[in-house]
């Protein structure tokens, strides 16, 4: 039984289809979890309750963590670390293999492009909490533990991806024909993970019995364009002019005195005032897959809006 922990997320939504796809049976897990045709089974659980996370996983094979949480460096504080050991203790209870997608926020602000050997060092508070249960899950395979794997991406985009920062700031503003925004600079290039290619990826990883106990980045498009060249690409797919604000660190600061969730997105503008740049080559080597231009990424993702307006 393959199990999804995390149900209704963007790329749990994006592994379901594949899996529905490919006949495979599998489990939906999450606080209130939708039915979806072709699953197996849905299991309403809190993850962060040890009991829960045990009768969740229990029989499977191979488990997903695709979980998120409100973008709350407080609550990720609390709630992640009860998250990653309630899984670990599961899969291993279970004998099941454990994946893990993750972001790239404990490398903190690199010079130059991440690769899987980029050192941990976040400097931000959500940051932190990202190093330490990656960390946490990586000394469990060394030891010999458990099977399991970290897949990173960079931040992503693509169709029905409403938490997506490109899909908030540029996708959405432009459906609704007001201007775009660009945080910290519009000039610098900046990686984005295409969702579809990452649920494809999932599965190609957990399919590898090479891919086991190691991180991945997942496949994302080299020689990624800057702001206003993503921008001027999403506006003409979506008919309108490439309008956009751009929101430098002080109109940040100010906004999120009054919104919590701007306020959050402050300590994390170091990713957008230098450039931004996720390698993953080693996939494309493995498995002979760069991703998806991001021309055609844009192409489908602002093609979604119009089939929702």
């Amino acid at each position: 039984m393959i199990t999804i922990l995390g149900a209704g997320g963007v790329i749990s939504n994006e592994l379901s289809k594949l899996l529905v796809e490919s006949k495979q049976p599998f489990r939906l897990v999450g606080r209130h979890p939708n039915p979806m045709q072709g699953t197996a089974e849905i299991v309403s659980a809190d993850l962060s309750d040890k009991e829960q996370t045990m009768r969740a996983v229990a029989g499977s094979s191979v488990v997903y963590l695709l979980a998120g949480l409100k973008y709350d460096h407080k609550l990720w504080a609390a709630t992640w670390p009860l998250i990653m050991a309630n899984t670990i203790e599961a899969c291993k209870r279970a004998g099941a293999k454990h994946i893990f997608f993750d972001n790239v926020y404990m490398y903190g602000k690199v010079s130059g492009a991440m690769t899987e050997e980029t050192p941990f060092h976040p400097c931000s508070r959500k940051g932190e909490v990202r190093a330490k249960i990656a960390v946490s899950l990586m000394n469990e395979w060394k030891a010999g533990g458990l099977t399991a794997m970290i897949a990173r991406a960079a931040d992503f985009y693509g169709p029905h991806a409403g938490n997506g920062i490109p899909n908030i700031l540029v996708f959405e503003p432009l459906h609704k024909k007001q201007k775009a925004m660009c945080l910290a600079s519009d000039s610098l290039p900046h990686s984005y993970t295409y969702t579809v290619d990452a649920a494809q990826a999932l599965v190609t990883l957990a399919e590898s019995e090479s891919s086991w106990n190691q991180t991945w980045h997942l496949p994302t498009t080299p020689n990624p364009p800057a702001g206003k060249e993503f921008i001027t690409c999403a506006a003409t797919e979506m008919s309108v002019p490439p309008k956009y604000r751009l929101l430098n660190r002080p109109m940040v600061r100010i906004f999120g005195w009054f919104n919590p969730m701007v306020g959050e997105v402050y300590e994390m503008l170091y990713q957008n005032d230098s450039p931004y740049l996720f390698d993953s080559s080693k996939f494309a080597r493995t498995f002979s897959f760069a991703g998806t231009p991001y021309a055609e990424g844009i192409r489908v993702t602002a093609a979604s809006y119009r089939e929702v307006a």
